[in-house]
């Protein structure tokens, strides 16, 4: 994980469309990410996808370390064709989504859709973050789902960048992120 990096990634989850979506991720965030899983896709991909964005968040953190110096908050409107969603996130500490979006399809190639809201709660929970995602309108699966990854993307390259005028300092008049 490198937040300072090029967008360069090294993914492979055993789900070739996560495995695109984490890399629109490292691609418009900028952040260098290395991604190997070896989940229990015999049985059905919730733990694999889990586990994927659980690890991720926890790379984001650990990489965050005490936030001191960062922008804190993003958020970026991304469309793709007919799609345009919307993402605001904080790294405040406090983990929360709210979800406004849906898809018709049950499945993305071989991905249960069901899980791309899943995917973000848990990203939310391990790196701490407020996230809203708001799909505004779209009609085409694959476009709606990389929209919201791409937003994703840029909400938290402007969140993470280092604003040299704070002198390193954490981004709350609290002193600290969290609780």
């Amino acid at each position: 994980m490198g937040l300072d990096g090029s967008g360069s990634y090294d993914v492979s989850t055993g789900i070739g469309f996560l495995d695109h979506m984490v890399e629109q991720f490292a691609k418009h965030s900028l952040i260098d990410v290395t991604m190997k899983v070896d989940g229990d896709l015999h049985i059905d991909q919730h733990h694999t996808t889990e586990d994927s964005a659980l690890a991720l968040g926890q790379a984001l953190a650990a990489a965050l370390g005490d936030k001191g110096g960062i922008a804190r908050y993003g958020s970026a409107y991304s469309p793709m064709d007919e799609t345009l969603a919307r993402v605001a996130l904080d790294i405040s500490g406090r983990p929360y989504l709210v979800w406004k979006a849906g898809f018709s399809q049950e499945k993305l190639g071989e991905w249960d859709t069901e899980l791309i809201e899943h995917w973000f709660h848990s990203v939310a929970q391990t790196c701490g973050l407020t996230l809203h995602v708001e799909l505004l309108h779209g009609s085409n699966n694959h476009h709606i789902c990389e929209a919201i990854y791409k937003g994703f993307a840029r909400a938290m390259r402007a969140a993470v960048e280092v604003d040299p005028r704070k002198g390193g300092a954490i981004p709350s008049t609290k002193g600290q992120l969290g609780g």
